[in-house]
């Protein structure tokens, strides 16, 4: 579990991640969200073989997981063959968990090469505008 905010994520900078997943295991990012409108994306690869992805939404750390809304429901990605990019748009305020698992595997863990942006929307104001 590494809980990231909107903050942090925009100083990743263009570096790359890392994340280890044991076989029979899963890893999950939740990004804590305070602004809606934002657009959440992410870029990922596995080595070696296949990882499962998802997102849910949570309203805060007191809703139940079952409670949880699916955004993205959990799909094999061939992550070792194309590099998997994705988003996600901000329409609440709450927790964004993406989550990597490798539960399906019995005996291979999995290193997960990942990067993630946040993009705030651009608001015309109409200022440039003679």
């Amino acid at each position: 579990k590494l809980p990231l905010t909107v903050e942090e994520i925009m100083n990743f900078g263009e570096s790359n991640r890392e994340l280890f997943i044991k076989s029979s295991t899963y890893s999950i990012i939740p990004i804590t969200v305070t602004e809606m409108g934002l657009t959440i994306s992410w870029i990922f690869s596995s080595d070696p073989k296949s990882i499962s992805f998802s997102v849910v939404y949570q309203e805060s750390e007191d809703t139940p997981l079952d409670q949880c809304k699916v955004l993205i429901p959990m799909t094999r990605c061939n992550s070792h063959k194309e590099t998997i990019r994705g988003q996600v748009k901000v329409r609440n305020t709450g927790i964004y968990t993406l989550i990597f698992d490798n539960t399906f595997s019995r005996f291979i863990s999995k290193r997960v090469f990942y990067h993630l942006a946040v993009e705030r929307p651009v608001i015309y104001d109409g200022s440039d505008f003679p």
